[in-house]
């Protein structure tokens, strides 16, 4: 039975279906208070005339209770909780699911979902809600000769409760995406709650994604490095030829050593001790509006055309702690989120091994 208190959680269209369901007269008509009390004049009715078969009723269900093996409650517990997808408060209503693309052949979803648009779905789906499933609904857009998209759906990939994001693989690139997130159920019928906005994947084998903040550089890097010294011997580190070597995945140095190609160091020059160095790197990628502002560490970052962003930034050994903030177009209103991540790496000694007994 419902009580009044969850009618009251309800829009006045999803008590408006309910009320045409038990029959009430004029419903049509109703307001949502008048809605209200006709569905709970219909509650007391039903209660009033089963009070002789409740305390049965009761005993029954205690004993099945003590009945039904501990190992069926938990499982029953664990279903209820993968099917509520819902991530915040019972009374918020600002559902979003944003869409990202990660490179040609992955996209990235996140979601937020209120509870109570849990229970709209559960009311509009009725008898079916039983056998719903969450779901994440791929679609594909696809641009013809006409001026109109036509989309179809790829795959209804199931979800469950407890998660807020979802990396989904795609093929055949370039391609546009968009999602939408609900419960389907065992006959087809799909309750969408949140739709995304639309992505497109690059081209295959095109730059990753992850490299575009340096674009600009690699373009200028063989001057950059000339002229902020690299080539000398005096007074160099070669601290800013090791970050260009692991941002643009290719050697670096003059131009005597690398006309000659990966291996033109070691014929020209003598051969050099066996080492490893090993390096780590963090790619930090996000949404926001499309107009807002965002630094991460106090340096600016570059949104693309759907709010979306990533940087990629070497990792150093120790703890670091990098505040991202967004700031909105007319600087009334601001969000900060703080990423705190450390590293830890350790060399060991080397071994030597001997050519006559291999240890």
């Amino acid at each position: 039975m419902i009580k009044a208190t969850t009618l009251d959680s309800y829009t006045a269209k999803d008590l408006a279906q309910m009320a045409k369901r038990q029959g009430v007269a004029g419903w049509h008509s109703m307001r949502k208070q008048e809605l209200i009390d006709a569905l709970t004049a219909i509650t007391k009715k039903s209660k009033k005339s089963s009070g002789a078969e409740k305390p049965a009723a009761k005993k029954e269900t205690k004993t099945l209770n003590k009945k039904t093996p501990r190992r069926l409650q938990q499982a029953h517990k664990v279903a209820v909780e993968r099917k509520d997808i819902s991530s915040m408060p019972a009374n918020a209503d600002a559902d979003r699911v944003v869409l990202m693309v990660r490179d040609a052949f992955w996209l990235h979803a996140y979601w937020e979902i209120g509870g109570r648009s849990v229970i709209r779905a559960k009311a509009a789906m009725a008898e079916q809600w039983h056998t719903a499933e969450p779901v994440l609904r791929l679609i594909k857009t696809e641009t013809g000769t006409t001026s109109s998209a036509v989309e179809s759906v790829e795959r209804d990939i199931k979800i469950h409760g407890a998660v807020t994001n979802w990396y989904i693989d795609v093929n055949d690139p370039p391609q546009t995406y968009r999602v939408e997130i609900g419960y389907l159920s065992a006959t087809g019928k799909f309750f969408s709650i949140a739709r995304s906005n639309s992505v497109t994947t690059p081209k295959k084998n095109s730059r990753d994604l992850a490299d575009q903040n340096w674009v600009d550089v690699a373009t200028q890097c063989d001057k950059i490095l000339a002229q902020s010294g690299a080539y000398c011997n005096e007074g160099n580190d070669g601290q800013l030829r090791r970050v260009f070597e692991e941002r643009l995945k290719r050697p670096m140095g003059s131009p005597m050593m690398t006309r000659y190609g990966v291996g033109a160091e070691a014929i020209l020059e003598k051969e050099q001790e066996f080492s490893l160095e090993v390096s780590a790197e963090l790619i930090v990628y996000g949404h926001s509006q499309v107009d807002s502002h965002i630094t991460l560490g106090g340096e600016p970052v570059k949104l693309r055309p759907d709010g979306t962003f990533t940087m990629r930034m070497s990792l150093p050994d120790g703890r670091q702690v990098m505040p991202v903030i967004s700031s909105s177009g007319d600087g009334r209103k601001q969000q900060t989120v703080i990423l705190a991540v450390e590293r830890n790496t350790k060399t060991m000694e080397p071994v030597a091994r001997s050519e006559t007994n291999g240890t």
